[in-house]
């Protein structure tokens, strides 16, 4: 049976996983490392673990040869991380703080946790290879939580709020309602599920909309830039542009620039148009310093949970 392989991966995208950084060193003492979602436990006794590599990846030798790799889950604020090492073409390891694991391998500062293995086995897995390693050490940080992939995109994980502990005082007294979260999340909950169905008249979905609207508002940007801002691992991000390039929407310079074609252009600013539109009448209610009190409020708070505490 023959998929649509982008499909296929959307599919795929409904079962959440963690994102890993495997990295590894080969004889001359080269440093490697590869973004992965495929780590999955596989024995206690003995600790097994494993891991997937594309057959065509670049790194390939190092890893199916080695004889020692280490695991790092990545925290949720390593996004960055992610992306770099989904990347090609650059040092992948410049600016990032590391610590020799196993073998020589590098462990990421900062990971949620790290396992550091022995090749157990490598198997053929189709157009991947399946690497088994036995783990000999291992560490995780308590605080903090892991990153998280699912639906094409970087996603942090919560409690599920079936499992949270209700107070005595359980009475709804109306503080719910007036919580500044519930009310954000409703809010956003709200919009979007009016506003991104009213985006395939235009014959978008919401991935594309940020993507075309981004580059209009931004210019022309770097691919893993862009994956950054929108929110989207490189491998889905390639998915979203290879679906706007095949409309002739986005052009690439060759390299890793991606910019919006005439067509696209003149598309976003439809798409802009239309969401102005809509936030004017969903707003009309509203006076005009009532609005930039709003948007400031706003920004106020996404300002002040982006900065370190």
């Amino acid at each position: 049976m023959s998929f649509d392989a982008r499909d296929f991966r959307r599919a795929l995208g409904k079962f959440a996983t963690g994102v890993t950084v495997v990295t590894t060193r080969d004889g001359d003492g080269e440093h490697y490392g590869v973004t992965a979602s495929s780590f999955n436990t596989v024995s206690m006794d003995p600790p097994l673990i494993l891991w997937s590599i594309d057959k065509g990846a670049y790194s390939l030798a190092a890893y199916r040869d080695t004889e020692h790799f280490v695991v790092n889950v990545l925290g949720n604020d390593q996004v960055e991380v992610s992306n770099r090492f989904a990347s090609r073409g650059e040092d992948k390891f410049a600016g990032i703080a590391i610590e020799e694991g196993l073998g020589g391998a590098a462990k990421v500062k900062g990971a949620a946790a790290h396992f550091e293995c022995r090749t157990w086995n490598v198997y053929e897995g189709g157009d991947h290879l399946i690497i088994v390693g036995e783990v000999e050490r291992y560490a995780y940080q308590d605080e903090g939580s892991a990153l998280v992939f699912h639906n094409g995109r970087y996603a942090v994980p919560e409690p599920h709020p079936l499992l949270l502990p209700v107070g005595e005082q359980s009475v709804l007294d109306g503080r719910l309602g007036n919580h500044l979260l519930y009310l954000m999340r409703q809010a956003l909950s709200a919009y979007c599920g009016d506003f991104y169905p009213r985006l395939g008249s235009l014959g978008v979905n919401d991935k594309e909309w940020r993507v075309l609207t981004l580059l209009a508002d931004r210019g022309a940007l770097d691919r893993d830039i862009l994956a950054r801002r929108v929110a989207q691992p490189l491998a889905d991000l390639g998915d979203t542009l290879s679906e706007l390039q095949e409309r002739s929407l986005v052009e690439s310079d060759g390299e890793n620039r991606i910019a919006l074609s005439d067509a696209g252009r003149l598309l976003a600013l439809r798409l802009l148009t239309m969401a102005d539109d809509y936030e004017r009448r969903l707003l009309e209610g509203l006076s005009a310093a009532e609005v930039e009190t709003l948007k400031a409020g706003l920004g106020c708070v996404i300002k002040r949970l982006g900065e370190p505490h």
